[in-house]
């Protein structure tokens, strides 16, 4: 996680900020502004983010791979090139359908991510 001190531009490349394994299946790292959070989030081939909600908004850019989300009882695929936003507090989970790179955007940051508290992540599948 590579955080921004309040006043001041951050700088970074994604290799240089430290990859988090969540789980075999999941890696992410990201940098923290004052009012939002991107992420990369690296997932292989059936990995599952298991149905969760937040309060934060949620914009996700599938670069490589695709996503296979439940949106509430709706289905979409998010493919690479694609966008898909998520409003706060809609409950959704999504499966990689191929290994996948995923960039994601949330406003405002995920404390439980920077705290580590996101136990529905680091169990895995």
């Amino acid at each position: 996680m590579a955080e921004t001190p309040i006043g001041t531009a951050l700088h970074a490349r994604w290799d240089e900020i430290e990859l988090e394994q969540l789980n075999p299946l999941i890696a992410r790292h990201f940098v923290v502004g004052e009012q939002v959070m991107l992420a990369r989030i690296l997932l292989k081939k059936g990995a599952l983010v298991p149905r969760h909600s937040h309060v934060n908004e949620q914009i996700t850019w599938v670069q490589a791979g695709a996503l296979q989300f439940d949106l509430g009882g709706r289905t979409v695929v998010v493919r690479a090139g694609e966008v898909l936003c998520i409003p706060p507090n809609l409950p959704h989970e999504a499966l990689a359908l191929e290994d996948t790179v995923d960039i994601d955007v949330f406003t405002p940051p995920r404390a439980d991510w920077i705290n580590k508290s996101d136990a529905y992540l680091r169990g895995g599948r």
